[in-house]
């Protein structure tokens, strides 16, 4: 029987993307080869790179590539702040109903925390990747669109918006919500998780992320009741054993509680902007964002990212530390049922972290040389190889 061949898509980014996806896709082939695998990467160009080629950073060419593979890839893509093309990341995800971003952040040995007990850090963020702000509906303060929809806002509601002021709309539907918490509920019983937390600002945005509360409430008590018990259902007696706890929290609490008592938090969900916050204070938590992959995850597509920027002023120096693009690389293997290669790629990184090899944003707190980019990632290899 011929083996199943993987078709993945590969962006290599700006910045130090092509480094760190060129090394990490090294290591893929060696886990994969080592587990007897077969993965065709394809090219599909965005960006800068893409820019000057087509015309175009995110091409049509581009497009077709990840519809024919399903699956892809991606380097870090640079987005201006305040002006400019909008954020390809955001486009791709709309694009290819990419609804759900999920990061796991866990700690990783050797690497210098800012918390006492970072070994009890390891959360699953669940975000909600289609809607709220992200949407992009704005328009700048002095545009025509801005002032219709204040005079709009103030002959009709009374609203008092100032003249001078830009528009954003929050949008948060019910279907989405309920996609992503059923997404997160599956997970947390396929991965043997104990807890999930919605994060949300419900008490002051009441009929948006308040109702992204209570329509996630609502799917865990509907569908998933004998499998979920909530802090209510303790206080009145019923056992939690055996059960995923399904509670929430308010989003500036949740920011001091992964801080103060990490270990209470199992699976965050949170919609689209509070999960962006609160993704990246969770990968503070460890020390380094940087050694941390995310899935984009929908119900057809699925793309894969290290959660850094593109860092331009490290490219090209062979200093970038490729860790966050492996472990994005590991998630896509899981995605794709390769997981014996996933699972020797995430060990072959902890071995080398424990021989204290390692690029220069984590060596310095180790006391040791730094490594490579190239150097690091051969030295995973090596590991993959001799395992």
């Amino acid at each position: 029987m011929a083996e199943t061949r993987n078709r993945i898509a590969y962006i290599k980014g700006d910045g130090i993307g092509p480094e760190v996806v060129e090394s990490s896709m090294s290591v893929v082939n060696a886990a994969v080869k080592k587990s007897s695998g077969i993965i065709e990467w394809v090219e599909a160009k965005a960006g800068s790179e893409a820019e000057k080629e087509y015309g175009d950073r995110l091409p049509e060419e581009c497009i077709n590539t990840i519809k024919d593979c399903k699956v892809a890839i991606k380097g870090p893509i640079e987005t201006p702040v305040g002006k400019g093309f909008k954020s390809i990341n955001v486009r791709l995800r709309l694009l290819f109903d990419l609804y759900a971003n999920i990061r796991p952040v866990k700690y990783v040995q050797g690497i210098s925390s800012p918390i006492v007990n970072p070994e009890r850090v390891n959360m699953v963020i669940f975000r909600e990747n289609t809607d709220d702000l992200y949407r992009g509906i704005e328009w700048k303060s002095d545009s025509a669109e801005a002032g219709k929809v204040r005079d709009f806002l103030n002959s009709n509601f009374n609203s008092g918006i100032e003249n001078d002021a830009g528009i954003g709309i929050k949008v948060i539907s019910r279907a989405k919500t309920e996609r992503i918490t059923r997404m997160a509920l599956k997970y947390a019983i396929n991965h043997n998780r104990r807890s999930i937390t919605i994060m949300h600002k419900g008490n002051i945005m009441k009929y948006t992320e308040g109702a992204f509360r209570e329509w996630a409430y609502s799917v865990a008590q509907n569908e998933f009741r004998d499998r979920i018990v909530t802090e209510s259902d303790i206080a009145s007696g019923k056992s939690a054993s055996g059960k995923i706890l399904f509670n929430d929290r308010i989003a500036d609490n949740m920011f001091q509680q992964i801080i103060t008592r990490p270990e209470e938090y199992d699976i965050i969900l949170a919609p689209n902007l509070n999960g962006d916050y609160i993704s990246d204070a969770a990968g503070a938590l460890i020390g380094n964002i940087g050694v941390l992959g995310g899935a984009n995850i929908g119900d057809e597509y699925a793309v894969f990212e290290a959660v850094h920027g593109t860092a331009p002023k490290y490219a090209g120096k062979n200093t970038a530390n490729p860790m966050g693009m492996m472990k994005a690389c590991s998630l896509m293997l899981e995605h794709i049922g390769m997981g014996d290669a996933a699972s020797l790629m995430d060990n072959a990184i902890s071995a080398v972290l424990e021989k204290k090899i390692a690029t220069k944003d984590i060596a310095r707190y180790m006391g040791t040389e730094p490594a490579g980019t190239r150097e690091f990632s051969d030295a995973v290899i090596e590991k993959i190889n001799r395992t």
